[in-house]
C-alpha cells in the first residue's frame, strides 16, 4: 500500500509539472479532476491497485504528450491537439468510471 500511495504522488506531481504555471486552461482542470477521481476511488477501496495503476499509467502518458505538445509550441496547444487530449480523456475517464463501479475491490 505505501508503494501504492508514492506513485498516486508521483503521478499527481506529474499532472502539474504538465501544465504551465498560472495556466488554469481545461486540460489542466480536467486532469486535476481526474486525478481526484482515481484518489477518492484508492480511498474508498473502489479502485484495485491493479485498476489504480493502470489508470495512473494513461493519464501519466497524458500528461507527457500535453507537455511536449505544448514544449514544442511555445506553452500552448493547437486545436488538433487539444481535441486529442479530449478524446484520451474520455477515455480515461469511462475507465475510472468502468473500474470504480465494477465488483473488484480492494482487498483490506
Amino acid at each position: 500500500m505505501k508503494t501504492f500511495v508514492t506513485i498516486l504522488a508521483g503521478v499527481m506531481m506529474t499532472a502539474m509539472a504538465a501544465a504551465p504555471a498560472g495556466a488554469e486552461s481545461r486540460v489542466a482542470r480536467r486532469q486535476e479532476y481526474q486525478q481526484q477521481r482515481i484518489a477518492q476511488g484508492v480511498k474508498s477501496g473502489q479502485l484495485t491497485a491493479g485498476e489504480t495503476a493502470r489508470l495512473e499509467n494513461k493519464e501519466t502518458a497524458i500528461n507527457h504528450e500535453v507537455k511536449a505538445d505544448r514544449a514544442a509550441n511555445g506553452g500552448k496547444l493547437t486545436a488538433a491537439e487539444k481535441a486529442q487530449v479530449n478524446h484520451q480523456q474520455n477515455v480515461v475517464s469511462r475507465d475510472i468510471h468502468r473500474d470504480k463501479h465494477n465488483a473488484a475491490v480492494q482487498q483490506k
